[in-house]
């Protein structure tokens, strides 16, 4: 039960945090999403991300913060096997099956959804 409470308590408090960035800053949701993936990829290059995973584990791999830390972790091994090129392969493996349900999803709500004219 406290797996599910430390999720919980991980995603919530990183959600707050980028709740509180729209509504105090002057910060495009976008910039937030960028910031979000690059603070998961340094907080993991400097190894306080892999904690944080192994207490909290979907509560933070499943925010934007873990897809930097999925990226991190796909070239850390990438560079270890193939060495320079393993900087370019890298994240693009690690991140693909997430960018490909993306794309797979993303495609199929279009399909389903009703078009509307907003005006």
């Amino acid at each position: 039960m406290g797996e599910y409470i430390n999720a919980f308590v991980t995603g919530g408090v990183l959600c707050a945090i980028g709740q509180i960035l729209i509504d105090k800053t002057k910060l495009t949701p976008a910039r937030i999403l960028v910031f979000y993936v690059v603070a998961g990829v340094i907080l993991t290059a400097l190894g306080f991300y892999e904690p944080l995973v192994d207490w909290a584990g979907a509560g933070a791999t499943v925010p934007l913060t873990g897809f930097g830390y999925s990226l991190a972790k796909g070239m850390e091994k990438e560079i270890a096997e193939r060495g320079f090129l393993g900087i370019f392969s890298g994240g693009l493996t690690a991140g693909s099956a997430g960018i490909g349900a993306a794309i797979i999803f993303g495609f199929l709500a279009a399909l389903l959804s009703k078009p509307a004219d907003k005006s």
